[in-house]
């Protein structure tokens, strides 16, 4: 059976992080670097003169976010630190935007992360996954040359870092691709990998299959499986993972907080989702064994525009609201628990959380309500994982019973709870559903 990293564990615990995109395409909205590839945007176009990173984070920390990971380099091939070809040092900015990003993360107790793309770079006539177009074999040891040089400078400058994202996942080294391995191994040994496998086995997490902020219903930490996805195409049969997996990957759903949108763009304040639909990503993934990891646009300004910052910071408020007042909690080794109310006691949230030190040992529990000696409600699932929430209607209780009945190990439960969050249950329960979407 599978087992985490200290590293994997501390990640999966701190369950919500923000992913901030910004590029040059940010002032030349029109450019896509396939319809016409060898050009590029001039990079003095990139301009924001009011660009403020302790705004962004201080709107991240206030939305309930522990971690943010900035897209230091996107498929454009731009970058946001001064660096050669294409940067920052070229630009009309000649700051170095990822610098202000980790003293931001510092000053707000926010753990810093990087994106970079190894397999997309217009600037270099790159594509998935990770080759040069022109299929020259010389262009292309300058393209591996050219991430290497990056990469040590971004993993080497900006101190210790908690994730690192690879979209489009990596080109093995014997298909062409960078070798990495020896430098990551000397500047960010801890770090966290998002589809990092290439590199080697350990401290990795995997996509969840698709850009909706929703993990399958159970969702396991360990996989037999590979992320190396760009994702451009769902891909569901990565999501579940399998209990009894060869390898600790777990899942980390990312979801913009505009609709169909990573970047920002003019004049489409009106895709900006409101904080109860985050509020459902966060429930749809953190509430099954996943993290989430929501995508946060920055316009020409260098700012998080007004619309978007209003509603994450109504997700943070919800955040703290809906688990603030905790009715009852238990913990303990063993296959059954029970929790008791007092009298006509009134609950819609439920969480579990599961000790995974030796991996998943939980694999199949049942939680019921119960009023006068009798079932009032039953949820049924196989995974519980770092945080399973369950959210219903206001339902009056007197007890709770979590029973497991299938498990590979002693289940050691770290927290059986239950919740009582007003504003949930007036605003949102003629919502409710209790299907697996």
């Amino acid at each position: 059976m599978a087992r985490p990293t200290p590293q994997q564990l501390e990640w999966a615990e701190k369950e919500f992080g923000v992913i901030i995109h910004y590029d040059i395409t940010v002032f030349e909205p029109q450019y896509h670097f396939r319809e016409r590839w060898g050009y590029h945007p001039d990079p003095k176009v990139f301009n924001p003169t009011r660009l403020d990173t302790d705004q962004w984070i201080r709107i991240a920390k206030e939305a309930g976010a522990s971690y943010a990971i900035l897209v230091a380099k996107h498929c454009s091939g731009f970058c946001l630190w001064p660096t050669e070809p294409y940067s920052v040092a070229q630009s009309s900015y000649h700051g170095d935007i990822v610098d202000s990003f980790v003293k931001s993360c510092k000053k707000y107790g926010i753990k810093p992360g990087f994106y970079y793309s190894c397999t997309c770079n217009g600037y270099m006539q790159v594509d998935n996954p990770g080759y040069v177009i022109s299929g020259d074999p010389a262009a292309q040891k300058r393209y591996v040359a050219l991430v290497e040089r990056q990469l040590t400078e971004l993993w080497s400058r900006y101190g210790e870092l908690f994730e690192i994202w690879f979209d489009g996942g990596l080109l093995p080294v014997d298909k062409g691709g960078p070798d990495l391995r020896p430098i990551l191994i000397k500047y960010q040994p801890n770090v966290i990998r998002f589809q990092g496998s290439v590199i080697g086995p350990e401290n990795n997490t995997r996509w969840v299959g698709n850009e909706r902020g929703l993990a399958p219903y159970d969702c396991w930490s360990a996989t037999n499986g590979d992320s190396q996805f760009d994702g451009t195409q769902e891909d569901d049969s990565i999501g579940e993972g399998a209990p009894d997996g060869a390898r600790w990957s777990p899942a980390e759903c990312d979801v913009p907080s505009r609709k169909n949108e990573w970047f920002w763009k003019k004049g489409e304040d009106h895709k900006v989702f409101p904080a109860e639909k985050l509020m459902d990503f966060y429930y749809k993934s953190v509430g099954r064994n996943c993290n989430l990891l929501l995508g946060i646009v920055v316009d020409d300004r260098g700012l998080v525009p007004e619309k978007d910052a209003a509603q994450l910071c109504r997700l943070g408020a919800m955040l703290k609201r809906r688990f603030a007042n905790k009715v009852a909690e238990t913990s303990g080794q063993g296959t059954s628990f029970a929790l008791a109310l007092k009298p006509r006691t009134r609950i819609d949230h439920i969480v579990l959380r599961e000790n995974l030190k030796n991996g998943h040992a939980v694999r199949a529990f049942s939680v019921e309500l119960l009023k006068n000696g009798r079932t009032v409600k039953t949820f049924r699932a196989k995974a519980i994982g770092n945080k399973r929430i369950f959210r219903f209607p206001a339902t009056e209780a007197d007890e709770l019973r979590l029973t497991i009945q299938e498990y590979a190990d002693t289940p050691e439960i770290t927290e059986f709870s239950c919740f009582w969050a007003e504003d949930f249950s007036l605003h949102e329960k003629i919502k409710m559903r209790f299907d697996r979407q």
